[in-house]
């Protein structure tokens, strides 16, 4: 049975309008990207996702296939993208299988809760490497898809056909303000924002379209089930967001689809927040630790929450 619609896409869309497109999404079977693919393929396009578990993958295509009959959604499973050679081989086989690429999202990424004290070369490059590096090597792969779909489709084009050559990046806000115990992921998605205006200004003459999305905790993402005290309320958890709540995958999908619609034909080089206002209060909820604990406490005591999917316990110094 298909995921209902509105749990991945706002009834203010109209249908059809992406038909005959094709998405290129990274990180498209987890929580954020399954939602935007969905949303996208129930609008008309077809879609090939990428994953590093094929068999999650795999099914994952499957499950986003029912949303529209007569739609195609490869599962790329086996892709690591840090090996640029796997993933320029899993864009053209989407190339060729579907036809072309005309919408790119760059979704894959890592993050874990670490002090500096804590936090190894390693592992600070591990998550640049997924996040950074893993944005460059898709911009790589599928940027001369992006540039032919651009001329094929170009912008304000007469008629109704909708434009082609959009990229998309999936950023965060830790960055705008600093974050602490967050500074891999900080460092990466900046990097990423970066890579997205420079995409900007060298593809925008060939009609490309580059942005990230950025958003703030997401529901029931796994990424916040890593990120955020499983002991926190609800009420502890969104207190500090101006609109009360943390994004849906919904929030995520319908920003997604303006982004790759023609109400952005003039948007590029830039980022959209999806978050509430939340960045602007990152002193409120505290991810890492548990509910009362406060900065810059935990600093010296060393009190990160113990209750984080897959953390090992933090050192910090005394």
């Amino acid at each position: 049975m298909a995921v209902p619609r509105s749990e991945y896409l706002s009834s203010i869309f109209a249908d059809g309008i992406f038909a005959n497109k094709v998405l290129f999404i990274t990180g498209g079977a987890g929580s954020i990207g399954s939602a935007q693919t969905r949303a996208i393929v129930h609008l008309g396009a077809n879609a090939c996702i990428i994953g590093r578990s094929i068999e999650k993958t795999e099914n994952a295509a499957k499950e986003i296939a029912k949303v529209r009959p007569g739609s195609k959604v490869i599962g790329i499973g086996g892709v690591d993208v840090r090996n640029f050679d796997v993933l320029k081989a899993a864009a053209d086989r989407c190339a060729e299988e579907l036809g072309g690429i005309d919408y790119v999202i760059c979704g894959a990424a890592g993050n874990f809760i670490a002090p500096i004290s804590n936090l190894s070369a390693n592992g600070f490059k591990a998550v640049m490497d997924i996040d950074a590096l893993g944005t460059y090597n898709t911009v790589k792969a599928t940027i001369q898809y992006l540039v032919e779909s651009a001329a094929k489709n170009p912008n304000l084009a007469p008629g109704d056909g909708t434009s082609g050559g959009r990229l998309i990046s999936v950023s965060a806000t830790f960055h705008y303000t600093g974050y602490p115990l967050m500074a891999a992921a900080s460092a990466a998605k900046a990097a990423v924002d970066s890579i997205m205006a420079s995409v900007a200004l060298e593809y925008g003459p060939f009609g490309v379209n580059a942005n990230s999305i950025a958003p703030g905790g997401v529901e029931g993402s796994e990424g916040m089930e890593r990120l955020g005290s499983a002991v926190a309320s609800k009420k502890e958890r969104t207190e500090c967001i101006p609109s009360g709540r943390w994004a849906t995958g919904r929030d995520i999908a319908d920003a997604t689809v303006f982004m790759l619609s023609d109400a952005a034909h003039h948007v590029n080089g830039t980022s959209l927040v999806v978050d509430g206002g939340g960045w602007r209060r990152h002193a409120g909820y505290q991810l890492g630790v548990d509910p009362g604990t406060k900065y810059p406490e935990f600093l010296f005591t060393g009190k990160i929450s113990e209750h984080l999917k897959g953390t090992k316990k933090a050192k910090l110094p005394a």
